[in-house]
């Protein structure tokens, strides 16, 4: 057991500023002490979430409001068990970037819990649904955070650091007075730990757990409680961790020695990978799932296996299972398929398949009802007696280039991503409509001011159409540019699309009802085209460029009026609505202010202390407007003074584009890790129309 001596680096932060007066006496070097937990008043939760941006934060932005995340349309479905039905069957809980989501499963209605600063690595629930504890991914040498929430509060409880790298797996006792934590491969030779949960008496005492040589193999973690109560503090002194392990053999079983508390690794050789793990609820027997395709069934008291199955092995592994009442197994595997086994040889008697890889199982009640779900970021629903699968969440599963609204509408919005399109209902946060081209990437998309199509950009080089309501292909531009097309726009009396290129061209389109044809092409860029805007008048156009160029066009005599130069790869560019000012910003960090009638500066702002801005957009009366890039962050600025008012925090990736959506309610940031956020739009003053004084 370690020990943490007055004075030493705290094992877990306190949500609040710690005091002298809440620490405890001092103790001895050879006992551990008990450090204990502050009181945090719910009014400090958001201070612990906004931790990471004011670290990075300018003085005005740490002044800033926040901006309040109405709904995220995503789910990590890449994490091993993410899924988590809670034991009041009336939620679920997975990871989302660097957020825990609570989603309640009649309304709808979903809660965050905010407070990592990276990637969430795995999610667990206690037994009671009282508790909720995630684990993160951080940077190599680095302490990998562990949070213990109050599930009925949303409240943080505890900050336990002293992994690093990342926590690969964790797991409460089912009389919720223990948490154990699996470290990752980076985390030295110490990666498991055996929290004791004294929170009435707000104290935690972590216990090492020596793994040996197979401390890089372990890739699962359960507890179970065959007794009446855990080891006490004084009774765990005395025993140690064994292993037991024979060659050739295709689980290491580990115990933690004592007459109450077993603990259970499943590891590897270099046969088959131990992929899951499951525990029967009467603790006798545990269920192992395999890289190549069996189950097994395997003895905890003597340590042998007694079943295993089926004959036909499973495509692609068994990843993840599901234990019912009736003894009855639920399979999910790599290749997609949910099934329900039965008998001692496993044999299947139903089957559904599922789009993606199995990563996760979670039952509602006994069983009646469970939800899958996939390395594809896909969530069903399945009713047992039917067997039947219903798709209830879904979102992109790669990097999310583009977001669009239609003229006028705040109700639907369009995103897309590589191999798809996407239509979403804005009120449910729901799916209508998916445009599929496998293997493709589609890096811009913009609906026609009429709404009779939709118009992408994709990494082929062709321009493609859809139908907005069917998804029905309309017409193909191909070879519209020999790099791919990397972005586009439509004129507003939609009988001409602008597309820019990989190479550099911006080239014009004349769109016929059956027709299309090349009017010009503009050759100045010569790297990749990254954003394209219009003019209301469809007579001009500013083109920003990764060569460090904006250029605006005249497009009715197919001539540059005016060049922008800036030490930058350009990313974004807005007109002002009044059409007389840009703002540009991109790889420097910086936001531009310009003057469309001879490209001179107006003003510099520093848009960013840590990373490229990639995305903005600015409000219908330019009174505002918002930025988002590699800093995670959503900042909201008034146009005049130059100044941040709002920050949202919610991604963990990089965001990629960010839009306000037509009336004000909304406004819609896509990041690379896939995720989509809808944060509400804030309250602020009407500070006029006017654009920036030069």
């Amino acid at each position: 057991m370690k020990s943490f001596p007055r004075g030493s680096a705290l094992p877990w932060s306190p949500a609040l500023p710690w005091s002298p007066a809440l620490a405890p006496p001092a103790a001895p070097h050879h006992s551990a002490s008990c450090w204990p937990l502050p009181w945090r008043p719910r009014r400090h939760l958001e201070a612990v979430a906004m931790a990471t941006a004011t670290a990075t934060a300018t003085p005005e932005e740490r002044e800033a409001g926040r901006l309040e995340l109405r709904a995220a349309i995503g789910f990590n479905g890449h994490i091993a068990s993410g899924l988590i039905c809670h034991p009041d069957n009336k939620h679920l809980l997975y990871p989302l970037g660097c957020t825990v989501v609570i989603q309640d499963l009649t309304s709808k209605k979903q809660t965050f819990l905010h407070g990592h600063t990276n990637n969430v690595s795995c999610v667990v629930v206690s037994s009671s649904g009282n508790y909720v504890a995630s684990g993160q991914v951080t940077f190599m040498g680095f302490k990998a955070d562990i949070i213990l929430w109050d599930f009925q509060k949303k409240e943080l409880l505890a900050r336990l650091s002293l992994h690093k790298g990342k926590i690969e797996g964790l797991a409460f006792s089912p009389n919720d007075l223990y948490l154990v934590s699996l470290g990752g491969r980076d985390d030295g030779s110490e990666t498991i730990r055996v929290w004791e949960l004294d929170l009435p008496n707000r104290k935690l005492r972590p216990t090492d757990c020596q793994t040996g040589q197979l401390r890089r193999v372990i890739t699962s973690l359960k507890v179970l409680y065959p007794g009446k109560s855990l080891l006490n503090a004084s009774e765990r002194k005395q025993h140690a961790l064994q292993s037991e392990a024979q060659e050739n053999s295709t689980l290491a079983s580990k115990y933690l020695v004592g007459k109450h508390f077993t603990q259970i690794l499943a590891s590897a050789d270099v046969r088959a990978l131990a992929v899951c793990l499951r525990i029967a609820d009467d603790d006798n027997y545990f269920y192992v799932g395999t890289s190549t395709g069996d189950i097994l069934k395997v003895n905890t008291r003597n340590k042998l296996m007694t079943d295993f199955g089926p004959q036909k092995k499973f495509s692609l592994g068994v990843t993840a299972l599901l234990l019912l009442k009736t003894g009855d197994v639920i399979v999910g595997t790599g290749g997609g398929t949910v099934a329900l086994c039965k008998g001692s040889n496993y044999k299947v008697m139903k089957n559904i398949q599922v789009q993606g890889g199995v990563t996760s199982l979670t039952r509602r009640g006994q069983g009646h009802q469970f939800f899958v779900g996939t390395n594809t970021c896909q969530i069903y629903r399945v009713n047992y007696t039917a067997f039947k699968e219903e798709l209830i969440t879904t979102c992109h599963s790669e990097a999310v280039h583009d977001i669009v609204f239609p003229f006028g509408t705040s109700d639907l919005f369009a995103t897309c991503s590589k191999d798809d399109i996407r239509v979403w209902h804005t009120p449910e946060n729901r799916e209508l409509l998916r445009i599929v081209i496998p293997n493709m990437t589609c890096y811009a998309i913009e609906f026609m001011r009429d709404g009779k199509s939709i118009i992408s950009a994709w990494n082929d080089g062709k321009i493609r159409a859809f139908m907005p309501e069917s998804g029905r292909e309309k017409y193909v531009i191909n070879n519209a540019h020999s790099l791919g097309v990397t972005a586009i726009a439509a004129t507003n009396d939609c009988k001409r699309i602008l597309s820019g290129g990989g190479e550099g061209q911006v080239r014009l389109w004349a769109i016929g009802e059956k027709t299309h044809k090349l009017e010009a092409v503009l050759k100045e860029h010569i790297s990749a085209v990254s954003c394209i805007k219009l003019k209301k008048n469809d007579k001009e156009c500013v083109t920003a460029s990764l060569d460090g160029t904006c250029i605006i066009w005249d497009i009715g005599r197919f001539t540059r009026k005016q060049m922008i130069l800036a030490n930058t790869l350009f990313k974004c560019v807005c007109y002002h609505p009044e059409e007389y000012q840009l703002i540009t910003s991109g790889t420097d960090r910086r936001i531009g202010y310009w003057e469309v009638y001879d490209g001179s500066a107006i003003r510099d702002l520093e848009g960013s202390l840590s990373g490229s801005i990639n995305g903005m957009d600015i409000t219908s009366d330019g009174a505002y407007f918002v930025t988002g890039g590699d800093d995670h962050l959503v900042k909201m600025w008034d146009y005049n003074e130059g100044t941040v008012t709002h920050i949202g925090v919610g991604h963990s990736g990089n965001i990629t584009r960010l839009k306000i959506c037509p009336g004000k309610k909304y406004i819609v940031s896509v990041s690379a890790d896939g995720a989509i956020l809808l944060w509400k739009y804030p309250a602020v003053p009407n500070t006029g129309t006017g654009a920036a004084a030069s």
